[in-house]
């Protein structure tokens, strides 16, 4: 038997990135024109993403729980499962952020766009430009077919770069439950791009780490806001 060294983390890739990158093609081509949809939403957001009112962070989290559900059932369970067998894991796990999503931010109404902390909440927002208009035009630009180009809302990698983005905008405090998925899927996705050696490999891992850094910094800062606040006579 071979030893347990030899072997390199593509040994356990079950596609070739050719058939991975078909899977989006026809994925697009099936489900067209919900991209301009999902598009359309994304700047909807940019829209809602002012101070105040709380519907618009029922808002928010609302467009950003149905684009989990949607990555969810209509790419991972229905068409990545059919060349990736844990692609039935990734759609429960996408379920249920969703979930999350939709409980923390229009259930509970947690979702408040005020920048306690200004600057993580600015670079939140250029995350989640990046996720909606960069970040899916990597692929293309370094050689893919633009009919397989990732969208935020139909694609796993940009909904969640998109949403980390919007959880450092969000909320006056860091909502850990909610970033724990996330986090983990840049993980994998960064995982498997760097195995088919796309050249996009590392933007999920530097998303995540960026995001957790911030989400941190955050957290910290306004935990001694208010820790200030407190021990004022």
């Amino acid at each position: 038997m071979s030893e347990w060294w030899t072997y390199r983390l593509s040994d356990f890739l079950l596609f070739s990135p050719r058939t991975y990158y078909r899977l989006f093609e026809l994925y697009n081509a099936e489900i067209w024109p919900a991209q301009l949809l999902t598009f359309a939403l994304g700047v909807a957001i940019l829209v809602l993403l002012r101070q105040g009112e709380a519907w618009r962070g029922r808002a928010v989290a609302a467009i950003l729980a149905g684009c989990w559900l949607w990555v969810a059932w209509a790419f991972h369970f229905n068409r990545y499962a059919t060349i990736n067998w844990a692609a039935t894991y990734f759609a429960a796990a996408f379920a249920i952020e969703g979930i999350l999503l939709f409980w923390t931010g229009v259930i509970r109404g947690d979702w408040l766009f005020r920048p306690a902390v200004r600057a993580v909440a600015r670079v939140g927002l250029g995350i989640f430009i990046f996720a909606l208009v960069v970040q899916p035009l990597i692929g293309p630009l370094a050689g893919r077919d633009w009919a397989q180009v990732e969208l935020f809302g139909v694609a796993p990698d940009p909904t969640v770069v998109a949403t980390l983005g919007l959880l450092l905008v969000a909320v006056d405090r860091a909502l850990w439950a909610l970033l724990v998925i996330p986090l983990l899927w840049c993980l994998v996705g960064g995982a498997t791009l760097w195995t088919m050696g796309s050249p996009d490999a590392p933007v999920m891992p530097f998303a995540g780490t960026l995001a957790l850094l911030l989400a941190a910094w955050k957290a910290r800062t306004l935990a001694g806001a208010r820790a200030a606040s407190q021990s004022r006579p």
